[in-house]
């Protein structure tokens, strides 16, 4: 399958740690997410911020970065700051062709230098082997048997936490082990008498091993805009519109309260095709959701849903994939018997002057996406109803929840979860849940901001 090609993305660098951060801000520049402080997905059509050593690199018109020359004894492209200490760095790296058993395809971490690194290779041999290199000494911190083969993308990932270094492959350990080759540097992709694909670039500053709980490195906004009673009750449908095709929009679309309906089978299928997908941008208002309603929503960027209603949740009621800020402004969403609102990608979601009724969660950061983001969420305002948890986020990548004015109906014995605290993990994996309740840090809220009717 082709990859989309978003126009305008150039790789992203942030500055590590708080006091970076802080500096950062404090000199004009914004920062959307704090754990990860470096993304490419090359759909810029360059590798600008990249510097090359050997081989023949170049992004085609799908965005993605290639190493071509398959008899370059060794290619290299190298990014970020040699200050990097603990993170790790992902990306998804396709072997086209090996010249021998021993030919590599890879990804490194912690590079001081072209020959210098920790590189999760993927070999000629089929193995996957985690890698000390020192100029032409190679050490073997581990391996795995998994039967790589050319033409099939892998999601590589190293985890680096002071001498303990951990290779990933598709979210599965195949080794890991202590080594003080590097305590910091640059990441980097390589090839080795093979040629190869590359995409999908991301560093997380949180890095590996045991997962903390950090104070927000990017203080949450609070809530911004006006406010109104949240609706007494489900709209009356001023007609229907049957889609078979999900529909794109960019700039605004008014569905004058019209039923739109048809995509999908109404389950829990991840495969699901959404019912709109909103371009950078974009406003979805007055529109109501019925059933079958697929994936409901897609935002590919900044976008606002105002007045927007949910009849029957299928998969997700709207997933916030890209850019930085989302607004829910008005509208209702029932029957959701996972989660309501699914937060992907990084930045900040809004959810105000809404109704839930008989879902899982309102609103989820995602605890095992491919990329661990910073994710906050700001709820005001908002009335619920039979459901198990308003807020669910992952406390070890920084992520907060915060609420006012919540009125929860027909909860004598206040089972309703405000906050719900889980442990981020790898794609692949399961977040494990460990808390929930405010606790001035991550959930943010007072009694006072709680009303039981």
């Amino acid at each position: 399958m082709q990859k989309r090609r978003l126009p305008g993305r150039r790789p992203l660098l942030l500055a590590v740690g708080a006091a970076a951060t802080a500096a950062a801000l404090a000199a004009g520049m914004t920062s959307a997410f704090a754990a990860t402080v470096f993304t490419d997905d090359f759909n810029d059509g360059n590798a600008s911020g990249w510097s090359k050593s050997g081989g023949t690199w170049a992004v085609d018109g799908s965005g993605v970065l290639h190493q071509s020359n398959a008899g370059s004894e060794l290619a290299r492209q190298f990014a970020g700051q040699t200050s990097w200490t603990n993170y790790s760095v992902q990306a998804r790296v396709r072997p086209v062709s090996f010249g021998s058993s021993s030919a590599l395809v890879g990804l490194a971490a912690r590079s001081t230098s072209s020959t210098k690194m920790y590189r999760l290779a993927l070999l000629g041999s089929g193995r996957a082997e985690l890698q000390a290199v020192n100029g032409s000494s190679v050490t073997a911190i581990g391996s795995a048997s998994l039967g790589i083969g050319a033409g099939t993308w892998y999601t590589l990932r190293i985890e680096a936490s002071g001498s303990t270094i951990r290779g990933f492959v598709n979210g599965t350990q195949v080794a890991a082990g202590t080594n003080s080759l590097a305590g910091a540097g640059r990441i980097g992709l390589a090839t080795a008498y093979a040629s190869g694909s590359f995409d999908d670039v991301a560093v997380d500053s949180s890095g590996g091993g045991t997962p903390t709980t950090p104070p927000p490195t990017t203080p949450p906004p609070t809530t911004p805009g006006p406010t109104n009673p949240p609706p007494a009750g489900w709209p009356t449908p001023t007609g229907s519109q049957k889609v078979d095709a999900t529909i794109p929009v960019s700039g605004t679309l008014d569905g004058g309260l019209k039923r739109y309906y048809g995509i999908g089978d109404g389950g829990q299928s991840e495969s699901q095709d959404p019912m709109f997908e909103l371009a950078a941008g974009a406003t979805l208002r007055n529109v109501i959701i019925g059933a079958p309603a697929g994936d409901g929503v897609h935002c590919e960027g900044n976008c606002t849903l105002i007045n927007v209603w949910w009849e029957d949740v299928g998969e997700d009621a709207a997933t916030f994939r890209g850019g930085t800020t989302y607004t829910v402004d008005g509208g209702g969403a029932r029957s959701a018997s996972d989660k309501v609102f699914q937060h992907n990608g990084a930045g900040t979601v809004h959810i105000r002057n809404f109704r839930v009724e008989n879902a899982g969660k309102l609103y989820r950061a995602c605890g095992n996406c491919s990329t661990s983001y910073q994710r906050h969420v700001v709820i005001d305002n908002v009335v619920v109803r039979d459901t198990d948890a308003i807020a669910g986020i992952n406390t070890n990548w920084g992520d907060t929840a915060r609420f006012s004015r919540i009125t929860i109906v027909d909860d004598p014995d206040r089972e309703t979860s405000i906050c719900v605290k889980y442990r981020g993990v790898p794609k692949g994996d399961e977040p494990t849940e460990i808390g929930e309740g405010a606790d001035g840090v991550n959930c943010l809220y007072s009694p006072s901001d709680i009303t039981y009717q």
